[in-house]
């Protein structure tokens, strides 16, 4: 159903991320694509990872340099050939703000979670709106998380993160409509990423989910990504969180 479709998927760390999810289910249904990554360390990893979804566009970026985001869309559009699909799997908040209290989140660190984790989304669909304006319309997709509804321990300033990265959904589908592009997101239960094992007591998440869920069990990366594929191909739909987390969000205890 994606077919010949030209997708950036940004956000691939290794293999358990929820981004390659993503990536090889949009493989799986046709889609060509390109990859973004962030600093040299990763690039090894997620070119090897490309290479086995035949993608040879693979460009470093940087989300907070408007420069270095002009240059990697450049190349992307480039190696594409333009762009219909657009996955935002970014997000990152010091060590330090999952530790302890809210309360105590330093200044730069609060900027810094709501810089890299929801404004980044606003800058990269900047960089996406005219190419996929030339191409009729296109679909972005950004991962969230219940956090940003409801208060998780540790969770801190990221929950505040994914609340403004929710908002900013529904404005950018609001701007963009006109033109055929919808913005939605999926809000995923926990799944063993390395960013999630990152969050002290993330077991005993994990564990009351399962536990409490309707369906008695957490999801896996292959669901979310499924999820994230029927958003990307719905045309009727945007400005929508849709929960992938076996029906967390639905219960009260």
């Amino acid at each position: 159903m994606l077919e010949g479709k030209l997708a950036l998927v940004a956000g691939v760390a290794n293999r358990r991320s929820i981004a390659w999810a993503i990536a090889q289910a949009l493989h799986e249904r046709g889609a060509r694509l390109a990859f973004t990554y962030q600093g040299e360390r990763l690039e090894k990893d997620v070119r090897k990872l490309a290479e086995t979804v035949d993608s040879s566009v693979v460009v470093p970026c940087d989300v907070r340099d408007e420069g270095d985001l002009e240059r990697a869309f450049g190349q992307v559009a480039d190696g594409l050939g333009g762009l219909d699909l657009m996955v935002h799997s970014v997000a990152f908040a010091p060590a330090e703000t999952l530790q302890g209290r809210y309360l105590d989140t330093a200044r730069d660190d609060f900027w810094t979670a709501l810089d890299v984790s929801c404004y980044s989304l606003v800058a990269m669909t900047r960089h996406a709106e005219p190419l996929m304006r030339a191409r009729g319309g296109g679909s972005i997709v950004t991962m969230t998380f219940l956090g940003g509804e409801r208060a998780f321990p540790h969770y801190n300033v990221m929950g505040v993160a994914k609340a403004a990265l929710d908002a900013s959904v529904r404005a950018l589908a609001v701007d963009l409509g006109e033109a055929a592009i919808r913005v939605n997101a999926v809000s995923a239960g926990p799944i063993r990423t390395v960013a999630g094992r990152s969050i002290p007591g993330f077991s005993e998440m994990e564990g009351i989910v399962a536990t409490r869920a309707p369906l008695r069990r957490n999801v896996d990366a292959a669901e979310v990504a499924q999820t994230a594929v029927y958003l990307l191909d719905a045309p009727g739909v945007t400005g929508t969180v849709a929960y992938c987390d076996a029906g967390y969000h639905a219960v009260g205890l």
